[in-house]
């Protein structure tokens, strides 16, 4: 499939002037022709998320500066990026340019392109007249609602006007390319004996087919392509994903890596990412090879509730919450013990909440004998939920299930159909009642300018109970989260702590051993706001930001759940006793909530 490729490269570098074949067969020159003013070669990586997201942008500005003499060629420099991904790639993205592999990355050595997506524009004399970025609407972890600055946009004005260059540099700041991979270095770390474990056990829930990952990470090939970007990424600790500070809980997700798994990553990228014995292959690959898209992390379910339509999400733009309302037609109280809530396309799910509404109403309403928020949650960063054995949530019978979806655009049309799995336990064997809690603020109002607001509220606890995790929820100038516990001793404890709130990233921190509250503990919720115009994905700094749905509004959620000792009243409360809870609920915070909540869409 490449054969004619690499001739033709060796030649262009040897020339200096390049030719390459796009994935139709055609020879591209790298160049500016007869009867073009300039040239605009963009990097792009088919699995880089950046990427994905500006190949869009760049037909538009393919077909609006063509007349005017630019043409853009796409280069794909990524080693691990084959000429049939090429192809796919280019028929998803509907590419109004050509796109053509670099093999050997010659091109991106030429210019000293580091990273995609990445613009170099040459003109007649082959100069490069503007190298960086297309905008500063993305970046990596961060998404503006438009772009602030149109820096190609604004070269290829000056440019075609006859000016010089205002800015003629800006930063690219997406997937690094790996250049000259060489396995000449010292092979005491390699990927068969060391790598691929790690990758296993911190990696692969997310970097597989399928998963919310961008890129599969089960074979070698993949690991060595991506491996300059994954030493990066490990070096930093922007992954694996995982917030909570390290001196304050133990946690039974805990997805960070030790420091010696860290300097094991970066030995062996500086090494040059050596794949050691083949014939000794680990039962990794084969683990990896066997996860399928269909496969579910609880097992199979014995219930598999799915939203009633499929959902079509626009390439670009901002969405409100989607609602949809489900019957499971469940004739009697079912107790679930595993729930798992799993998109049909993870790419741009950024989010889910499933509610619950009882019969004859449209209101969600908590469930259960002592107030249950909501059945499940799912956000980038957390798996499925398994309770403690002889604990589990009571799902009653006749209510519906509320699907409420956060859809994130990802440059390409896409659909979705998300599911609810649940698996389920006889009520005899349930012998505590697990419940979703939250601690909310509906009143929420952040100063405009304000870079660090604080904003607290509690919970008290009114019988014993058992913690066993925490999920916090903030928007775009959530800065940090911390929930402690005030006993009735009067000792407080930190429970959990994320420092650094990353809205891409949302856990459920599930603790290693449950918590014991006795009866009268407080359990008190804290966040800091960041509304200032340093906030770099602060979507407007000058307006004061109350609580709402959307993005750009802000939301003070803690939930956690609990679990609490059956006793023989709770087994009997019919759910119309639930509904009027609400003396009880309002010193949790939840009357507030609940207002919320019974409008069409729910918070989430």
């Amino acid at each position: 499939m490449t054969g004619w490729i690499v001739p033709l490269l060796l030649c262009a570098a040897l020339s200096g002037t390049p030719e390459v074949r796009d994935v139709v067969g055609q020879i591209q020159r790298v160049e500016v022709g007869d009867d073009e003013q300039l040239l605009v070669v963009a990097f792009l990586g088919v699995e880089c998320p950046l990427a994905r997201l500006y190949a869009v942008r760049l037909n538009e500005l393919a077909a609006e500066y063509q007349p005017r003499g630019v043409r853009v060629l796409a280069i794909d420099s990524h080693a691990q990026d084959s000429v049939a991904e090429l192809r796919r790639f280019a028929a998803e993205h509907q590419l109004a340019y050509p796109i053509a592999k670099d093999l050997g990355t010659t091109l991106a050595d030429r210019w000293q392109v580091e990273r995609t997506p990445a613009i170099v524009v040459l003109d007649r004399g082959g100069q490069v007249r503007y190298r960086g970025r297309v905008d500063d609407q993305y970046q990596l972890g961060t998404r503006r609602a438009a772009a602030e600055s149109h820096d190609l946009r604004r070269a290829l004005d000056e440019l075609l006007s006859g000016w010089p260059v205002t800015v003629p540099e800006t930063p690219a700041t997406g997937c690094l390319i790996a250049h000259g991979v060489s396995q000449a270095g010292e092979q005491r770390i390699t990927y068969e004996e060391h790598i691929a474990t790690i990758v296993k056990s911190h990696c692969m829930r997310c970097h597989r087919t399928g998963g919310m990952g961008p890129m599969p990470l089960n074979r070698y090939e993949e690991m060595v392509g991506w491996g300059a970007m994954i030493a990066e990424v490990v070096g930093n600790g922007r992954m694996p994903p995982w917030h909570a500070d390290p001196r304050l809980g133990h946690f039974a997700n805990d997805a960070s890596l030790t420091v010696g798994e860290r300097e094991q990553i970066a030995a062996w990228v500086a090494a040059g990412c050596p794949r050691g014995d083949v014939a000794a292959e680990t039962e990794v690959k084969k683990d990896a090879d066997t996860v399928a898209i269909g496969n579910w992390e609880i097992g199979q379910p014995e219930a598999v509730i799915a939203m009633p339509v499929e959902f079509r999400v626009p390439a670009t733009g901002m969405l409100e919450y989607q609602t949809f309302d489900v019957d499971p037609g469940l004739a009697t109280d079912r107790w679930v013990t595993a729930v798992e809530v799993r998109p049909s396309n993870r790419a741009v799910v950024h989010h889910c909440n499933v509610f619950l509404c009882p019969p004859s109403s449209d209101d969600v309403v908590e469930a259960g004998a002592f107030g249950s928020v909501c059945l499940a949650a799912m956000a980038a960063g957390t798996g499925a939920t398994e309770f403690p054995s002889g604990m589990a949530k009571r799902l009653p019978a006749g209510w519906r299930v509320r699907f409420v979806m956060h859809y994130v655009p990802n440059g390409v049309e896409q659909t979705d159909r998300t599911e609810l799995g649940l698996k389920f336990c006889s009520p005899e064997r349930v012998t505590h009642e697990v419940a979703t809690r939250l601690v909310v603020d509906e009143q929420l109002r952040i100063p405009p300018g304000a870079a660090a607001h604080r904003v607290e509220h509690a919970a008290p606890c009114e019988r014993e109970m058992l913690l066993l995790a925490m999920f916090p929820h903030l928007h775009l100038r959530g800065k940090s989260f911390r929930y402690e516990a005030e006993y009735p001793d009067g000792h407080r404890e930190t429970l959990l702590s994320v420092p650094r709130w990353d809205y891409n990233w949302q856990h459920r921190y599930e603790l290693a051993e449950p918590k014991r509250f006795p009866t009268g503990t407080v359990l008190r919720c804290s966040a800091v706001y960041d509304n200032s115009a340093t906030n770099p994905v602060n979507p407007d700094p000058t307006v004061e930001v109350r609580t709402g749905s959307r993005s750009e509004d802000e939301m003070f959620n803690g939930y956690y759940d609990v679990a609490i000792e059956r006793t023989s009243a709770d087994v009997t409360q019919p759910w119309s006793v639930w509904l009027a809870r609400g003396a009880l609920l309002s010193m949790v915070g939840a009357v507030a909530w609940r207002r919320a909540v019974r409008k069409k869409k729910p918070r989430g």
